[in-house]
Protein backbone atom coordinates (compact mmCIF):
# COMPACT_ATOMS: atom_id res chain seq x y z
CA UNK A 1 0.00 0.00 0.00
CA UNK A 2 1.41 3.78 -1.03
CA UNK A 3 1.93 6.79 0.92
CA UNK A 4 -0.25 9.15 -0.91
CA UNK A 5 0.67 13.19 -1.17
CA UNK A 6 -2.42 14.54 -2.40
CA UNK A 7 -2.21 18.62 -3.62
CA UNK A 8 0.55 19.18 -0.43
CA UNK A 9 1.85 22.40 0.16
CA UNK A 10 4.72 23.08 2.72
CA UNK A 11 6.10 25.91 4.05
CA UNK A 12 9.02 26.65 6.62
CA UNK A 13 7.47 28.98 8.38
CA UNK A 14 4.71 32.01 8.30
CA UNK A 15 5.51 34.43 5.58
CA UNK A 16 8.04 32.44 3.93
CA UNK A 17 8.02 30.51 0.14
CA UNK A 18 6.43 27.51 -0.72
CA UNK A 19 8.98 24.80 -0.79
CA UNK A 20 6.64 22.46 -2.28
CA UNK A 21 3.43 24.42 -3.40
CA UNK A 22 0.32 22.23 -4.22
CA UNK A 23 2.46 18.34 -5.10
CA UNK A 24 0.49 14.95 -5.36
CA UNK A 25 2.89 11.98 -5.33
CA UNK A 26 2.24 8.66 -4.94
CA UNK A 27 5.67 6.32 -3.77
CA UNK A 28 5.77 3.64 -6.30
CA UNK A 29 6.16 -0.46 -4.77
CA UNK A 30 9.94 -1.64 -4.47
CA UNK A 31 12.90 0.64 -4.53
CA UNK A 32 12.78 4.07 -6.03
CA UNK A 33 15.17 6.52 -6.04
CA UNK A 34 14.05 10.48 -5.31
CA UNK A 35 16.39 12.33 -7.56
CA UNK A 36 17.45 16.34 -7.30
CA UNK A 37 19.48 18.76 -6.45
CA UNK A 38 20.23 20.29 -2.90
CA UNK A 39 17.16 22.49 -2.20
CA UNK A 40 14.98 20.72 -4.60
CA UNK A 41 13.11 19.78 -1.30
CA UNK A 42 13.52 16.13 -1.23
CA UNK A 43 14.21 16.03 2.76
CA UNK A 44 10.59 18.37 2.95
CA UNK A 45 9.19 15.68 0.64
CA UNK A 46 9.78 12.30 2.90
CA UNK A 47 9.02 14.12 6.22
CA UNK A 48 5.42 14.89 4.99
CA UNK A 49 5.56 11.10 3.58
CA UNK A 50 6.99 9.93 6.92
CA UNK A 51 4.71 12.35 9.10
CA UNK A 52 7.38 14.31 10.93
CA UNK A 53 6.01 17.13 9.38
CA UNK A 54 2.41 18.43 8.16
CA UNK A 55 1.29 19.83 5.40
CA UNK A 56 0.55 23.50 5.11
CA UNK A 57 -2.43 22.33 2.87
CA UNK A 58 -3.57 19.08 1.37
CA UNK A 59 -2.84 15.66 3.24
CA UNK A 60 -0.69 12.69 3.48
CA UNK A 61 -2.46 9.18 3.24
CA UNK A 62 -1.75 5.86 3.75
CA UNK A 63 -4.49 4.00 2.69
CA UNK A 64 -7.42 4.90 5.25
CA UNK A 65 -5.11 6.28 7.63
CA UNK A 66 -3.92 9.93 7.66
CA UNK A 67 -0.71 11.19 8.57
CA UNK A 68 -0.98 12.67 11.68
CA UNK A 69 -2.30 9.30 13.47
CA UNK A 70 0.34 7.49 15.28
CA UNK A 71 -0.86 4.22 13.69
CA UNK A 72 0.07 5.49 10.17
CA UNK A 73 3.50 6.25 11.56
CA UNK A 74 3.87 2.83 13.26
CA UNK A 75 3.79 1.58 9.34
CA UNK A 76 6.07 4.66 7.75
CA UNK A 77 9.72 4.81 8.53
CA UNK A 78 12.24 7.55 8.11
CA UNK A 79 15.81 7.43 8.17
CA UNK A 80 17.09 10.81 8.28
CA UNK A 81 20.23 12.51 6.86
CA UNK A 82 22.16 12.49 10.19
CA UNK A 83 22.25 9.66 12.59
CA UNK A 84 23.38 9.82 15.76
CA UNK A 85 25.38 7.31 18.08
CA UNK A 86 23.68 7.38 21.72
CA UNK A 87 26.40 7.91 24.22
CA UNK A 88 26.73 4.37 26.34
CA UNK A 89 24.20 1.78 24.37
CA UNK A 90 25.02 -0.59 22.34
CA UNK A 91 23.65 -1.23 18.62
CA UNK A 92 21.21 -3.51 19.58
CA UNK A 93 20.33 -1.11 22.66
CA UNK A 94 20.00 2.15 20.54
CA UNK A 95 17.67 0.20 18.20
CA UNK A 96 15.65 -1.12 21.04
CA UNK A 97 15.62 1.93 22.35
CA UNK A 98 13.98 3.54 18.95
CA UNK A 99 11.03 0.69 19.11
CA UNK A 100 10.10 1.56 22.26
CA UNK A 101 9.65 5.51 21.27
CA UNK A 102 7.79 4.38 18.68
CA UNK A 103 5.15 2.59 21.30
CA UNK A 104 6.55 -1.22 21.42
CA UNK A 105 7.03 -2.81 25.10
CA UNK A 106 10.12 -3.23 25.85
CA UNK A 107 10.59 -6.66 26.02
CA UNK A 108 9.04 -6.82 22.63
CA UNK A 109 11.23 -4.16 21.03
CA UNK A 110 14.46 -5.88 22.48
CA UNK A 111 13.15 -9.11 20.16
CA UNK A 112 12.68 -6.62 17.13
CA UNK A 113 16.05 -5.12 17.72
CA UNK A 114 17.85 -8.26 17.11
CA UNK A 115 16.05 -9.43 14.35
CA UNK A 116 16.44 -5.93 12.69
CA UNK A 117 19.61 -5.99 13.46
CA UNK A 118 20.31 -9.44 11.55
CA UNK A 119 18.37 -8.29 8.23
CA UNK A 120 20.88 -5.16 7.90
CA UNK A 121 23.77 -7.62 8.70
CA UNK A 122 24.95 -6.06 11.80
CA UNK A 123 24.17 -9.07 14.01
CA UNK A 124 27.77 -9.32 15.10
CA UNK A 125 27.68 -6.07 16.33
CA UNK A 126 24.81 -6.44 18.66
CA UNK A 127 27.15 -5.74 21.47
CA UNK A 128 29.50 -2.45 20.14
CA UNK A 129 28.61 0.60 21.76
CA UNK A 130 27.62 2.36 18.85
CA UNK A 131 30.23 5.42 19.66
CA UNK A 132 32.62 2.56 17.77
CA UNK A 133 30.72 2.10 14.71
CA UNK A 134 32.12 3.25 11.58
CA UNK A 135 29.85 5.54 9.37
CA UNK A 136 28.96 3.57 7.05
CA UNK A 137 28.30 0.79 9.92
CA UNK A 138 25.78 3.52 11.67
CA UNK A 139 23.78 4.32 9.11
CA UNK A 140 23.05 0.40 9.12
CA UNK A 141 21.72 0.88 12.58
CA UNK A 142 19.63 3.47 11.29
CA UNK A 143 17.98 1.34 9.24
CA UNK A 144 17.76 -1.31 11.49
CA UNK A 145 16.12 1.51 13.58
CA UNK A 146 13.71 2.39 10.87
CA UNK A 147 12.70 -1.09 10.39
CA UNK A 148 12.71 -2.41 14.27
CA UNK A 149 8.54 -1.48 14.57
CA UNK A 150 7.88 -3.66 10.98
CA UNK A 151 6.88 -1.02 9.15
CA UNK A 152 6.23 -1.62 5.32
CA UNK A 153 7.45 1.53 3.82
CA UNK A 154 11.15 2.87 4.31
CA UNK A 155 12.08 6.62 3.59
CA UNK A 156 15.38 7.32 3.40
CA UNK A 157 17.03 11.14 3.51
CA UNK A 158 20.65 11.02 1.57
CA UNK A 159 21.27 7.81 3.30
CA UNK A 160 24.85 7.69 0.96
CA UNK A 161 26.25 10.78 2.16
CA UNK A 162 29.73 10.92 2.69
CA UNK A 163 30.32 7.48 1.65
CA UNK A 164 33.15 6.14 -0.91
CA UNK A 165 32.14 4.31 -4.02
CA UNK A 166 32.57 0.65 -2.71
CA UNK A 167 30.18 1.92 0.77
CA UNK A 168 27.76 2.73 -1.62
CA UNK A 169 27.64 -0.21 -3.59
CA UNK A 170 27.50 -2.12 -0.03
CA UNK A 171 24.45 -0.03 1.43
CA UNK A 172 22.74 -0.08 -2.55
CA UNK A 173 23.01 -4.08 -2.32
CA UNK A 174 21.64 -3.85 1.27
CA UNK A 175 18.77 -1.79 0.14
CA UNK A 176 17.91 -3.75 -2.65
CA UNK A 177 17.74 -6.98 -0.50
CA UNK A 178 15.02 -5.04 1.79
CA UNK A 179 12.82 -3.69 -0.97
CA UNK A 180 9.98 -6.63 -1.27
CA UNK A 181 6.74 -6.72 -1.67
CA UNK A 182 6.33 -5.87 1.79
CA UNK A 183 8.56 -3.75 1.76
CA UNK A 184 8.98 0.14 -0.25
CA UNK A 185 11.77 2.18 -0.20
CA UNK A 186 12.39 6.02 -1.06
CA UNK A 187 15.77 7.11 -0.99
CA UNK A 188 16.72 10.34 -1.76
CA UNK A 189 19.93 11.74 -3.08
CA UNK A 190 21.38 14.69 -5.58
CA UNK A 191 23.89 12.01 -6.98
CA UNK A 192 23.45 10.28 -9.87
CA UNK A 193 26.03 7.92 -8.54
CA UNK A 194 23.60 6.54 -6.28
CA UNK A 195 21.01 5.49 -9.08
CA UNK A 196 21.16 1.56 -9.34
CA UNK A 197 20.10 0.32 -12.54
CA UNK A 198 18.69 -1.98 -10.15
CA UNK A 199 16.00 0.38 -8.60
CA UNK A 200 12.61 0.25 -9.83
CA UNK A 201 11.72 3.73 -10.47
CA UNK A 202 13.15 7.26 -10.42
CA UNK A 203 11.09 10.08 -9.25
CA UNK A 204 12.87 13.42 -10.46
CA UNK A 205 12.30 16.61 -8.25
CA UNK A 206 13.15 20.30 -9.27
CA UNK A 207 12.19 23.25 -7.83
CA UNK A 208 9.58 21.83 -5.41
CA UNK A 209 7.98 20.00 -8.53
CA UNK A 210 8.11 16.43 -9.97
CA UNK A 211 10.07 16.44 -13.23
CA UNK A 212 10.25 13.09 -13.84
CA UNK A 213 7.82 9.65 -12.58
CA UNK A 214 8.54 6.93 -13.76
CA UNK A 215 10.74 3.34 -14.43
CA UNK A 216 14.45 3.24 -14.36
CA UNK A 217 14.47 2.07 -17.68
CA UNK A 218 12.62 5.15 -18.89
CA UNK A 219 14.39 7.18 -16.95
CA UNK A 220 17.52 6.39 -18.73
CA UNK A 221 15.72 6.15 -22.55
CA UNK A 222 16.19 9.99 -21.70
CA UNK A 223 20.15 9.74 -22.45
CA UNK A 224 21.34 10.63 -25.98
CA UNK A 225 21.66 7.39 -28.10
CA UNK A 226 25.71 6.97 -28.03
CA UNK A 227 25.91 7.57 -24.09
CA UNK A 228 28.46 5.37 -22.97
CA UNK A 229 26.47 2.66 -20.63
CA UNK A 230 28.64 4.06 -17.24
CA UNK A 231 27.56 7.80 -17.82
CA UNK A 232 23.70 7.06 -18.63
CA UNK A 233 22.23 7.97 -15.99
CA UNK A 234 23.88 11.34 -15.87
CA UNK A 235 23.37 12.07 -19.39
CA UNK A 236 19.67 11.55 -18.68
CA UNK A 237 19.13 13.44 -15.66
CA UNK A 238 21.08 16.13 -17.75
CA UNK A 239 18.69 16.25 -20.09
CA UNK A 240 15.69 15.89 -17.74
CA UNK A 241 16.90 18.95 -16.18
CA UNK A 242 17.70 21.13 -19.44
CA UNK A 243 13.92 19.83 -20.58
CA UNK A 244 12.74 21.43 -17.21
CA UNK A 245 14.83 24.72 -17.08
CA UNK A 246 14.68 25.19 -21.36
CA UNK A 247 13.59 28.76 -21.79
CA UNK A 248 9.96 28.39 -23.61
CA UNK A 249 9.65 28.69 -27.25
CA UNK A 250 8.98 31.78 -29.21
Amino acid sequence: MPVELQAVSYAYGRNKPRILDQLTYTTPHGFTVLLGPNGAGKSTLLKLAAGVNQPTTGAVRLGRLSSTTREYRTKVAWMPQTITAMTGLTAREQVAYTGWLKGMNRASAWEAAATALDRVQMKDRADTKTKQLSGGQLRRIGVASALVHDARILLLDEPTAGMDPAQRRVFRDLILRLATDEVQVLMSTHDVADLAEEADHVTVLTDGRITFNGTTRDFLAHAPTQTPAGRQAEAAYTAISSEFTAPPAH
